[in-house]
């Protein structure tokens, strides 16, 4: 016989292998992982003989270190992608990069690199990590998205959709840093100053370009009907944000002048009750009126330094000035004075609001802090309260002092004052949204080039398809003093593709959001460099399961579901949806909050690793917390993890050093052993579920570890009870594969099989293991548990009756007295009545 000798001290005798005593996680990871690398075992082709499912978990920012949050959510996508290759299916389960951004900027600045240099490190360094973790990616299909390859595709679809009209360009406004001269996201604005420089932020009008959002609103909000398979809290925040409503849009006129003023409401039974009209501090009326009006030119000064953004327009304290004008009211033809106030932005609707105080919240501490009047126009039907010495009355109720609109319900009026102002055309129907198109303009340097040349002579024009990509020159030293590529002849001086005129090339480049939002498609053919997607995408699409964090509920999910209709009317992919199922994973906490590194309270995933081993790592955040949920950190959760494996090593180590095993004979097991393979295939079936449908990873560990204690009490030792608990372990084995790949193949073929487990299909439930020969009930005499009893399992009610007051414990508390009743729970209980 010939003795061969494998990594992790194993040592084979024919097909029998000889397990090393102690469990070394490191030895074995490895040994593992290189076997996979060596086989190409998560290498994903297309299979029309499969079922496919296409697992992605949302990919990270190369910071250049994976922490916890990273590894519970790879983890899961990790354990689903698994269990779903288990059930036979064709899975896909790609990585990449999200590599252009602000933060690259920053880490050069400070380390005096360029940009590219920094990120390309840090995905070689964290790509390490993630196949430290045992993570079964398809690595061949990998990608960043700062490459030419990747950004290309892109361009050529931004200039697609330019053509139709899609994209355009206009002046809006930007929170601006006169120091670093950037445009700032609403976020990175702190208390009115840059987050990075302190310095007090403008808001600038500058020109940027924008992508049709609004154009897809209606079915963006329809279409959220499609995904059953996504959190309920997630739709409901993506229609809000949509914001669908109806309402009116209505003019008043402006006394004195041939100018109207447009408001959009939602509560036309409040028209009557308007006391003032407020208008955005850049309304055309309001810079008109400033002219001659200092202190209105001072308030529209003050207002350009403000925030750009709804939330940072609700919470800041509310002011105005009286710009001089009249507005004329549409019903009554009074007037009622103009205010240019903060609240109202230029961005959004008209730019414009009809102020009802009486009303309206806002409109109300407005006009107690002015000293405007406050109208009531609307009474309570019901007991509800309403005093407007208090506080608005914004509920719906009856007019009251509307002239012929009075007595009116609020929904009975929407109509009688639509129709009546559509006739005096001063008013119509009307459907807005409170989504905005998309700016995707950034005065940022690393970031996806945007594909359009200034002509002075022909205006913006696309770049041909030829001449794609745009490349981002990438040997580029960052300042922080504005982009670079905006002082650089080199790239911005051209000719213009129509006239051949000398021309600037576009310096402005793309919101980072431009390039997630379509990488899930990308994944399904990264090597195709002649198109942007091809039939490969449509085998694949959509996306089965979605993981990542509720943070990206709105922004990020949103604009893939755009790119995804804009992919689909290109010709690109079909189907209307790109994400099938989403998974919203909660946070990793530290003494109660989420790890961070200016609280000090992170926990390093490689010295985890480390320490005792990427199984252990995956199994603590699966067995944590359920994953919507937020995970607390234990150190002693992590050591019991890491204990429960060891025992797991032990149990199998101590079944196999007891020999050969028969084969297990069903017919022929005691009740013991019944009941132990009963509960194996009970625990088939619960984990089966909690993995495959409910993602209750915890729970679906919890029932395997019980498993293991009843495992550890079994007494009996004969042949047969070994062919059981052979069966057990394989079991046990099987269903913790997706969560501790490393162990469980090692474990796998400790225990007789040839094949690596991750080529396993998932354990079927025996039926017939199910059924019970015998059941035990509870005994009760007046409510109290005195015993149990073991029954037939079609055991009549006579018969249990019988047992139960033959039982010698329970004789003990009927002993001399009247059994008046005895009640059988089939199943479950026996209840004995007795008095005396």
């Amino acid at each position: 016989m010939r003795w061969v000798r494998y990594p992790c001290r194993l040592y084979v005798h024919s097909k029998r292998i000889i397990m090393q005593q102690e469990y070394r996680p490191s030895e074995i990871e490895q040994s593992v992982q290189q076997l996979w690398r060596d086989q190409n075992t998560f290498r994903a082709s297309e299979d029309l003989t499969k079922e496919k499912y296409y697992c992605l978990a949302m990919f990270p920012y190369p910071s250049g270190q994976l922490h916890m949050g990273h590894v519970r959510n790879y983890t899961i996508g990790d354990v689903i992608s698994r269990y779903q290759r288990m059930q036979g299916k064709n899975v896909l389960q790609p990585m990449g990069w999200d590599a252009f951004g602000l933060p690259a900027e920053n880490a050069a600045i400070k380390n005096k690199v360029p940009p590219a240099s920094w990120t390309y490190d840090n995905i070689d360094y964290m790509r390490t990590q993630l196949q430290r973790l045992g993570l079964g990616y398809d690595w061949e299909r990998e990608l960043a998205t700062c490459t030419p390859e990747y950004y290309r595709w892109e361009q050529w679809l931004f200039t697609r959709l330019f053509k139709k009209g899609l994209v355009y360009k206009k002046t809006a406004a930007v929170n601006w840093c006169p120091v670093d001269n950037t445009v700032l996201a609403n976020e990175q604005v702190i208390d009115g100053c840059c987050w990075r420089c302190d310095t007090p932020v403008e808001k600038r009008e500058i020109p940027q370009w924008f992508m049709k959002i609004t154009d897809y609103a209606e079915e963006l909000l329809d279409d959220l009907d499609q995904l059953t398979g996504w959190p309920e809290q997630v739709r409901t925040m993506q229609a809000n944000w949509i914001g669908r409503s109806e309402g009116l849009q209505i003019q008043f006129g402006i006394a004195d002048s041939d100018d109207t003023l447009a408001v959009y409401t939602t509560r036309p039974d409040t028209l009557m009750g308007v006391s003032y009209v407020a208008v955005a501090a850049e309304h055309p009326l309001a810079l008109k009126a400033a002219e001659s009006n200092a202190d209105l030119q001072a308030f529209i000064t003050e207002c350009r330094k403000m925030e750009t953004s709804e939330e940072a327009v609700e919470t800041a304290d509310k002011k105005g000035v009286a710009t001089g004008l009249m507005a004329i009211h549409p019903v009554t033809g009074e007037q009622v004075p103009v205010w240019a106030a903060n609240f109202v932005l230029m961005g959004y609707g008209t730019g414009a609001v009809m102020s009802v105080p009486a009303h309206d919240q806002r409109d109300y501490e407005f006009a107690q802090k002015y000293g405007l009047a406050i109208n009531q126009v609307i009474e309570p039907i019901n007991d509800v309260n309403c005093d407007l010495t208090q506080a608005a009355f914004t509920d719906k109720g009856r007019l009251i002092n509307s002239e012929q609109f009075s007595d009116l319900s609020s929904g009975e009026s929407f109509d009688a004052i639509a129709d009546f102002l559509e006739k005096q055309d001063k008013g119509e129907r009307q459907v807005n949204y409170r989504l905005r198109d998309w700016g995707v303009s950034r005065q940022r340097y690393w970031g996806t080039p945007i594909p359009i040349i200034n002509c002075p002579d022909c205006g913006a024009v696309p770049v041909p398809e030829q001449d794609l990509p745009v490349r981002l020159p990438e040997d580029v030293i960052v300042d922080g003093s504005g982009s670079p590529i905006k002082s650089m002849p080199e790239f911005y001086q051209c000719a213009c593709p129509q006239c051949g005129s000398d021309a600037e090339r576009e310096t402005d480049t793309f919101d980072t959001f431009f390039e997630s939002s379509w990488y899930y498609a990308r994944f399904t053919c990264p090597d195709n460099d002649k198109a942007m997607l091809d039939e490969r995408a449509d085998y694949w699409l959509p996306v089965d399961q979605y993981i990542g964090g509720i943070e990206h509920a709105v922004l990020h999910l949103l604009y893939a579901r755009f790119f995804h209709k804009l992919m689909r009317d290109e010709g690109l992919v079909s189907g209307d949806e790109p994400f099938k199922n989403l998974l919203t994973q909660g946070m990793v906490l530290k003494d109660g909050t989420k790890m961070s590194k200016s609280k000090g309270n992170t926990v390093d995933p490689q010295a985890l690793i480390d320490q005792y081993g990427a199984d252990t790592a995956r199994l603590f955040t699966m067995f944590a917390a359920p994953p919507e949920q937020s995970l607390e950190w234990s150190d002693k959760a992590v050591e019991g993890s890491y204990r429960f494996l060891n025992r797991l090593w032990r149990s199998v180590q101590e079944h196999l050093e007891q020999g050969n095993v028969v084969e297990l004979d069903v017919d022929n097991l005691t009740d013991e052993l019944k009941a132990l393979r009963r509960q194996t295939h009970q625990t088939i079936a619960k984990v089966t579920d909690d993995i495959g449908r409910r993602h209750t990873f915890n729970t679906a560990i919890a029932v395997v570890m019980e498993l293991m204690n009843s495992l550890g009490k079994l007494t009996e030792s004969s042949e047969q009870a070994r062919a059981v608990v052979q069966e057990a372990l394989e079991k046990v084995v099987l269903m913790l594969s997706p969560i501790t790949p490393h162990i469980s193949h090692q474990l796998w073929q400790f225990l007789g099989h040839e094949d690596a487990v991750v080529n396993v299909a998932w354990p079927d439930v025996d039926e017939t293991a199910l059924v019970q020969d015998k059941i035990e009930l509870m005994v009760q005499v007046n409510g109290k548990l005195r015993s149990k009893v073991l029954v037939a399992a079609n055991a009549d009610k006579e018969s249990i009756e019988l047992m139960a007051l033959a039982d010698d414990n329970v004789k003990r508390f009927i002993d001399g007295k009247e059994i008046r009743k005895v009640i059988v729970v089939p199943g479950r209980l026996i209840n004995i009545v007795a008095a005396g």
